[in-house]
């Protein structure tokens, strides 16, 4: 009877995939902020992954580097309304944008004089005209709240045209300025992560990795994204499994787990006959009810380093 409904149910769910709409999409990259975004293609031009193409935005129109080549894709994947790419970008409009980059750079440096002299506890990331040159946007960090009101009306009198101070993450900041992560490769927020998902040190615990944080953050300062990337399969493996230091029995007595390796099938246990062993799954029994109170209880390591959760 279970099989039928599962079967009855995979049914169902692809017939509605096949009634839900299907979009002609191209991934677009904004080169300042590194974010990445679909826009719906809505002409017969070819793209391919390097094209600058002019898009339609929040903003209005800008420009943004195509990332990938163009894909179908239903609309259950997908951020509804989709903007348009509107064409590929022109030699004019390119030279144009990187005419704004070098504008962007000297008042990026005007900003930073700026926030010098109003003595502001801030730290200036990086600076963007809109394509239509009508706003002008500072990207910074900072600890708290920062009263920039009087930064914004030198900034205004200075480059004549609307001023938005944009405060962001540390993880904003390491995918804007861009580094090389403790594998030696380029950082994944840079390369292809768009949403920052929660990590949490729980994550790295259950996963057997030392809670320190210089091994287990990022050059952002926060928990490495990595650690999310496997960790569904460990949170699934591990719910047969005791928690680490959790009393077990075995065929030689008592013993007291000492580390569990959750997708190989084994853990380590101390036992007072025969000392520290190798054992499967299946050779202990333990209380559950036990096991998933002390997986949830935050050890005080956990305590202490939790400032890396911070977004």
């Amino acid at each position: 009877m279970e099989e039928f409904k599962e079967e009855n149910k995979e049914l169902e769910n692809k017939e509605l995939e096949a009634k839900m709409e299907s979009y002609n999409v191209l991934g677009v990259m904004f080169e300042v902020t590194k974010k990445r975004y679909y826009f719906e293609i809505v002409d017969n031009e070819i793209y391919k992954k390097g094209d600058r193409v002019v898009v339609d935005t929040v903003r209005g129109k800008e420009i943004g580097l195509v990332y990938g080549k163009p894909m179908i894709l239903p609309e259950r994947m997908l951020v509804l309304p989709l903007k348009p790419v509107l064409k590929k970008a022109v030699e004019e409009e390119i030279l144009y944008y990187d005419k704004l980059k070098l504008e962007s750079k000297e008042a990026y440096k005007v900003c930073k004089k700026k926030i010098v002299d109003h003595k502001l506890p801030m730290k200036l990331i990086e600076t963007e005209y809109t394509f239509d040159k009508t706003k002008l946007i500072f990207y910074f960090t900072a600890e708290g709240r920062i009263d920039f009101r009087e930064l914004v009306k030198d900034l205004a009198l200075i480059f004549k045209v609307r001023i938005e101070l944009r405060q962001i993450g540390v993880r904003d900041e390491a995918r804007i300025l861009g580094n090389i992560g403790i594998c030696g490769k380029e950082l994944c927020c840079r390369t292809f992560i768009n949403k920052f998902d929660s990590v949490s040190i729980k994550m790295a615990r259950d996963q057997g990795l030392v809670i320190n944080p210089a091994k287990i953050s990022g050059v952002c300062g926060r928990l490495l994204c990595c650690i999310n990337y496997e960790y569904y399969q460990y949170e699934e493996a591990l719910r047969s499994y005791p928690a680490v230091h959790q009393s077990v029995k075995t065929e030689f007595g008592d013993a007291k787990v000492l580390s569990i390796s959750p997708l190989n099938g084994f853990l380590y246990v101390d036992t007072a006959a025969k000392g520290i062993m190798k054992l499967k799954i299946e050779e202990i029994t333990f209380n559950k009810k036990e096991a998933s109170k002390l997986k949830n209880t935050t050890t005080p390591d956990e305590k202490v380093h939790k400032i890396l959760e911070k977004e």
